[in-house]
C-alpha cells in the first residue's frame, strides 16, 4: 500500500494532504523546510517505508523508516508544529493555518485503521512525500 503526502511549504510550517489512491484520508502539519536540519525541519521529499510503533507517550502511531540523516521520525498526534514536532508529521483532520491543525488523534486513528490490516498481513506500507 502506498500513501501519498502532497505538501505546501510556508515559512511558519508545512501543510499537506495524505491520500490513498487519490482519495483524501486526512491533512497534515509539519515544521517548515530547513534543509533537513535535525529537530527544526520537516524531512526531505521521497518514498519511505512505514511501520507500526507503540510508545507510552503516543500509544499506537507510525514510524517513518530510512530518512536520510534522521532517526525516530514519527507520524503522531500534534496540533501545533512549532511546539509539538521535532521533524515528525502530525496528521490532522483540518489544517487551520500553516503548521497548525485540529483533531490530530482522530486523523491518526484513520491512518492506523488503514495501515494496521496491511501490516497484519505482513505486507508493506510506504509514504510518498512530494510537493
Amino acid at each position: 500500500m502506498e500513501l501519498t503526502l502532497t505538501r505546501v511549504y510556508h515559512p511558519q510550517g508545512t501543510n499537506g494532504i495524505i491520500t490513498l489512491s487519490g482519495v483524501k484520508i486526512c491533512e497534515s502539519i509539519e515544521l517548515p523546510w530547513r534543509k533537513n536540519a535535525t529537530s527544526i525541519s520537516c524531512i526531505p521529499e521521497g518514498r519511505y517505508p512505514l511501520k507500526a510503533r507503540t510508545s507510552q507517550k503516543y500509544s499506537q502511531h507510525i514510524e517513518i523508516i530510512a530518512v536520510p540523516g534522521r532517526s525516530y521520525i514519527l507520524i503522531h498526534p500534534a496540533n501545533y508544529a512549532l511546539t509539538e514536532l521535532r521533524g515528525c508529521i502530525a496528521p490532522v483532520l483540518k489544517a487551520t493555518t500553516p503548521g497548525k491543525g485540529v483533531f490530530s488523534r482522530k486523523a491518526l486513528d484513520k491512518l492506523m485503521n488503514l495501515c494496521t490490516p496491511v501490516w497484519n498481513e505482513n505486507k508493506h506500507v510506504h509514504l510518498i512525500i512530494k510537493s
